[in-house]
C-alpha cells in the first residue's frame, strides 16, 4: 500500500487511535482530514498539527453523516481513503434498565456509522485511481468482554460487515482493511493505564499497512483474531471470570 500522497478522512480523529494514526499519516506526506463531535477537541489538534484539516461531525447521526460526506467530497474531491475509527465503549449491566437512547447511540456510532459512511463514499472512491476503506474493529469482536456487551456486539458486526465489504469490492479499485486493536491506552470507555502504549500500537499499524496487510493486529488481537473456537472459549473464560 502506498502511504504517501493520499487524501484521507479519519472519523473520531481528535483523540486516541484516530489521532495517532492521523498524525503519522500526515508525517508520511498525506493530506489528512479528521472529524469528531467536539469542536474544542478538534481545535486542540489543529493548533498542534497545523496542516491537518478538521470537520465537526457526529457519525452517530444519519443527517450528520450525509453532511460529512457532501462536505468532505466537495472540499477534498481527491479524497481516496476513508478510515472509520469513531467509537464509543460503555459498561452496560444487561439486567438493569438502561436508557435506550444511550445504547442506541453506541450502536449508531460503532456500527451504523461505518456501514453508512462506507456506502456513501463508495461511488466517490470508485472514481479515484486507488482507494481504501479501513474499518477499526477490535480484538473483542472475536470474544466479548461481558462488561461492555454492546460495544463488543457492534465490533463483531463491524468485523462481519468488513469481510462482506471486501468481498463485494474485490474486483474494484477499492481495497478494504480491518484494523483490529487490542486494549490500547486511550480514553475509550474512560481513561485507563492498561493495554498497549498508543504510540507503539499506532507505529505497528502503519508498518503493517505499508506491508499490504488487509488485517492489522497487535498483541492480544493477533491471538484472538486467529484463535480456534476452543482457544476463544478459553480466552473468554479467563477474561470474564471476575465478572458476574
Amino acid at each position: 500500500m502506498n502511504l504517501s500522497g493520499n487524501r484521507i478522512l479519519v472519523t473520531g480523529g481528535s483523540s486516541g487511535i484516530g489521532m495517532a494514526l492521523a498524525e503519522r499519516l500526515l508525517k508520511l506526506g498525506n493530506k489528512v482530514v479528521i472529524c469528531g463531535r467536539r469542536e474544542d477537541a478538534l481545535r486542540v489538534v489543529k493548533n498542534r498539527l497545523k496542516d491537518i484539516h478538521v470537520m465537526v461531525s457526529d457519525t452517530g447521526s444519519e443527517t450528520s453523516r450525509v453532511e460529512l460526506f457532501e462536505k468532505a467530497t466537495r472540499e477534498h474531491p481527491d479524497l481516496n481513503i476513508l478510515i472509520n475509527n469513531a467509537g464509543i465503549q460503555r459498561q452496560v449491566s444487561l439486567n438493569s434498565l438502561e436508557p435506550w437512547k444511550d445504547i442506541q447511540q453506541e450502536i449508531a456510532v460503532n456500527l451504523e456509522g461505518p456501514i453508512h459512511l462506507s456506502m456513501l463514499f463508495i461511488p466517490h472512491l470508485l472514481k479515484q485511481r486507488s482507494s481504501w476503506i479501513m474499518n477499526v474493529s477490535s480484538g473483542l469482536a472475536f470474544m466479548p468482554l461481558t462488561t461492555v456487551p454492546v460495544y463488543c456486539a457492534t465490533k463483531a458486526g463491524l468485523h462481519s460487515f468488513t469481510q462482506s465489504l471486501r468481498h463485494q469490492l474485490r474486483k474494484t479499485n477499492i481495497g478494504v482493511v480491518e484494523i483490529i486493536p487490542p486494549a490500547v491506552r486511550t480514553n475509550l470507555g474512560g481513561s485507563h493505564d492498561f493495554g498497549a502504549p498508543l504510540g507503539e500500537y499506532a507505529d505497528s499499524v502503519i508498518e503493517q499497512l505499508k506491508d499490504g496487510r488487509i488485517e492489522t493486529t497487535f498483541q492480544m488481537s493477533a491471538k484472538s483474531s486467529q484463535a480456534s473456537r476452543a482457544e476463544l472459549d478459553q480466552i473468554f473464560s479467563g477474561m470474564n471470570s471476575a465478572h458476574y
